[in-house]
């Protein structure tokens, strides 16, 4: 009987394309959807999982890096004294105004301060040596490939940030922001154009461990000591999660994307349940005529399934083939897409669940291969 299913694919094609297109696109939206999700609110913690920190140190109740306040900088002797410490780093946020070269407009800007040095924590993974060493000059900053636009500014030229002066040294890629754009420079030109002076200590404080297995317990040391003031730490994976959690679902900005892919999923079901339908319909004499010789409903009911499992997996491998294409597309055009094996896996689910569901649903035409109906 499976090989049954295989060959009326094969031979009523026609009858099944239309399926396979339905479930192939749905699949398609499910799995640009997952990459965008990923790749957007994944930029929040574009701080965090691009810079090679263990164990970062802030104040309590910071639910996004971007969300950060200023702690005590003496924190910094606190860290070094845990003997799982090998070096730790001081990490400015500063909120900006930025003003192109004729004062017109205003674009939101994330200043982040960072240590220049070669071996540097921040932004390591993302941020050349070459670039690095450029922003110890004074009042140089570094912007992502995707905000030239934005920012109307290119190599050499200059702008204002807070009502200061600065020069572009050097174009990055993989600094996109939500809500702003990602803006690079020194420590000490940061703490320049903080519009707030009164705030002398660092956002952060960023330690780097000997054995980086131990962050979490470190971090768990660090938070019993409460004379330095209000603080807190965290391991950088806790952390990148809090921030990515804060995004997606505290904000409310998820909400609306998860409820657009159980839309996609609800309607690519519908389509492709009714298309089946119609398939097993136009075969229903068949179906009558193997119950007449002796093939049970329930044989039949398994046939059905076949035919949706593999409509299932030729539109997921349409699917999939589509969706590479359109996901290097996007990251040439600096789209923020990621898709891991978690969220893969995920997809594929979806989409044979949908297929599955489908097939569910065309079962209940059987009921009409009732072998009395050759007989009309």
């Amino acid at each position: 009987m499976v090989a049954l299913a295989r060959k009326t694919l094969v031979y009523e094609w026609r009858r099944f394309l239309p399926a396979i297109l339905a479930v192939g696109f749905a699949g398609l939206l499910q799995l640009l959807q997952i990459a965008l999700v990923l790749g957007i609110f994944g930029s929040t913690s574009l701080y965090i999982t691009g810079s090679s920190a263990d164990v970062w140190v802030g104040f309590p109740g910071t639910q996004s890096v971007s969300l950060g306040r200023t702690i005590n900088a003496d924190l910094q002797s606190r860290i070094l004294m845990d003997p799982a410490v090998e070096r730790v780093e001081p990490y400015l946020w500063v909120d900006g105004d930025w003003r192109g070269a004729h004062e017109t407009g205003g674009v939101s800007v994330f200043v982040s301060g960072i240590d220049t040095r070669a071996d540097g924590l921040m932004y390591s993974r993302v941020l050349s040596p070459a670039l690095r060493a450029r922003l110890a000059e004074p009042d140089a900053i570094v912007i992502d490939r995707s905000a030239m636009d934005q920012l109307g500014v290119d190599i050499g030229q200059t702008a204002t940030i807070n009502g200061r002066r600065v020069r572009v040294v050097g174009i990055s890629t993989g600094l996109r922001a939500l809500g702003g754009v990602n803006v690079l420079c020194s420590l000490d030109t940061a703490r320049q154009l903080d519009s707030d002076p009164s705030d002398d200590g660092p956002t952060y404080l960023v330690a780097k461990l000997r054995d980086p297995a131990q962050a979490e317990a470190v971090a768990a040391r660090l938070r019993g000591d409460t004379a330095f003031g209000p603080y807190t730490a965290w391991s950088a994976r806790d952390f990148a999660n809090i921030s990515v959690h804060y995004w997606l679902f505290d904000t409310g900005a998820g909400a609306g994307v998860l409820f657009l892919a159980g839309i996609v999923f609800l309607v690519g079901a519908a389509i492709t349940s009714q298309t089946l339908i119609a398939a097993v319909n136009g075969s229903v004499r068949e179906y009558a005529t193997l119950n007449a010789l002796g093939v049970g409903v329930g044989a039949l009911r398994k046939v059905v399934l076949e035919q949706a499992f593999w409509v299932g997996a030729l539109g997921l491998l349409g699917a999939s083939v589509l969706g590479i294409v359109l996901m290097l597309l996007a990251r040439s055009q600096d789209v923020p897409v990621v898709l891991n094996v978690t969220a893969a896996l995920a997809c594929i689910i979806l989409v044979m669940g949908l297929a599955a569901v489908s097939g569910l649903a065309a079962m209940r035409s059987l009921r009409r291969a009732d072998p009395a109906n050759l007989l009309r």
